[in-house]
């Protein structure tokens, strides 16, 4: 019997869950290992989603287990603020030298959604420190996702994620969604149209006036809306705009990063766009233990670095930043993905990938299929009441040993980078079973 039936089911209120609707079918996940999960049935799970976008390596790697294992053992904490540990500076070094361009400051946190609030705190700052204290506006994206701390919901762009919690940060504003089915519906890779949707930047610039704007904030590809990759040239139009106006560019990274889309890194380096701070989380550790970070270029870094010696330069930071365990753990991760040239093994996947994800477009109920890397997002035709074909299709992969993830009417599949085409295979002929089977 499995313990679940024996535990108050009330005390875990469980996060972006519905939770009495767990309760009367849980699923349960107990053990994992490479590419698979294991059930508290005893059965295999075969992981679909890398965790939650986060376990780029593939479960229990022996390298990052003993990391944390011996970390744990030796220093289990060291507080950061006017303190230091090894291990702090040796993890953001290596994680500087992986970012592109100037992005060489490594500010740690905790989680993606303490990066994003960080990476704003920092961008309002940085003007204020340069003397233009009036730029205070943060712009985001319709359908953009940038945790769940009051900056990242202020700029994010899901109305789900938002409209529980009042007027939120003013000054914000949103440009539109690069999601366009009529022009580019089962696009292979980046779409070739909607590089003119950055221009509307130069619309809220007319608005609100630069001198207002401190910084634009975008997911490379927005992931947790349901994939959506960036249009062809989008990205780089929107560098232009704010580069002219003296805008600052946050990318986050914080599924895209770690080898996600294939090739390098990150997506900043991939489409050759280099933004001014870029976050990341989750795929560092392999999500091991949690950490984020805002990395920072240069120019930004230096704005902080002309007051007194003896000043604080930066007053934010958290109890857990550059945690010893953390940094054991994204150490030992980034060792793994060099070790085993994961990025590029990525890379070498995305077609065989793709071709998998797109032989499901004469599968029933399905509207688009949008693929870069190791991502596919299956966008189904919704029902009366949305979000339930494709909460069906993930209860029952689930049921059927894959791990899937499903945001609206939209799956997601962004397995581990360790993923073997027979896997592929069984991903992919899961689902289109499954589309066979429901209503």
């Amino acid at each position: 019997m499995s313990s679940f039936s024996n535990t108050n089911h009330d005390a875990f209120w469980m996060p972006f869950s519905a939770n009495r609707q767990f309760r009367a079918d849980p699923r349960m996940l107990v053990s994992a290992k490479g590419m698979y999960y294991r059930d508290d049935a005893g059965h295999d799970v075969l992981d679909g989603c890398a965790g939650l976008w986060c376990v780029n390596a593939g479960h229990s790697r022996p390298r990052i287990v003993e990391a944390v294992q011996k970390t744990v053992a030796t220093l289990d904490f060291a507080p950061a603020f006017q303190m230091g540990h090894p291990m702090a500076f040796e993890a953001a070094d290596r994680l500087a030298k992986l970012a592109p361009g100037s992005l060489n400051h490594v500010m740690f946190c905790n989680s993606g959604s303490e990066a994003a609030d960080t990476a704003l705190k920092i961008a309002i700052a940085y003007h204020r420190l340069r003397g233009e204290g009036a730029r205070t506006r943060l712009i985001g994206r319709e359908r953009g996702y940038h945790g769940v701390g009051f900056g990242g919901i202020s700029v994010g762009g899901i109305s789900g994620n938002r409209k529980l919690y009042g007027s939120l940060l003013t000054g914000t504003d949103h440009l539109p969604h690069t999601l366009d089915l009529r022009r580019n519906a089962f696009t292979r890779g980046l779409p070739e149209h909607g590089a003119e949707l950055a221009d509307a930047l130069e619309r809220i610039v007319t608005l609100h006036d630069a001198s207002t704007i401190a910084a634009v904030i975008v997911e490379p590809m927005a992931g947790s809306t349901g994939v959506l990759p960036p249009p062809v040239g989008y990205l780089k139009r929107l560098r232009d705009i704010c580069t002219k106006h003296g805008i600052l560019l946050i990318f986050d990274e914080v599924i895209t990063g770690f080898g996600r889309l294939g090739g390098p890194a990150f997506a900043a380096e991939k489409y050759g766009v280099i933004p001014d701070i870029m976050t990341c989380a989750k795929g560092l550790t392999n999500g091991t233990v949690p950490m984020g970070a805002a990395i920072v270029s240069d120019h930004v870094f230096e704005a902080f670095m002309q007051g007194p010696e003896t000043a604080i330069d930066l007053p934010h930071g958290y109890t857990y930043t550059a945690h010893p365990i953390a940094c054991a753990a994204a150490i030992a991760t980034l060792d793994t993905y060099a070790e085993e040239h994961l990025f590029e093994r990525a890379e070498i996947l995305s077609p065989y990938f793709e071709e998998a994800a797109h032989a499901l477009r004469d599968c029933p109920h399905v509207v688009d299929i949008r693929n870069v890397g190791l991502v596919a997002g299956i966008e189904l035709e919704p029902r009366n009441a949305p979000t339930t074909r494709a909460y069906e299709v993930f209860d029952r992969a689930f049921r059927k040993g894959v791990l899937l993830r499903y945001t609206g009417d939209i799956l997601a599949i962004s397995p581990p980078l360790i993923i073997e085409k027979h896997e592929i295979d069984r991903i992919f002929e899961t689902i289109a079973s499954i589309l066979r089977e429901v209503a």
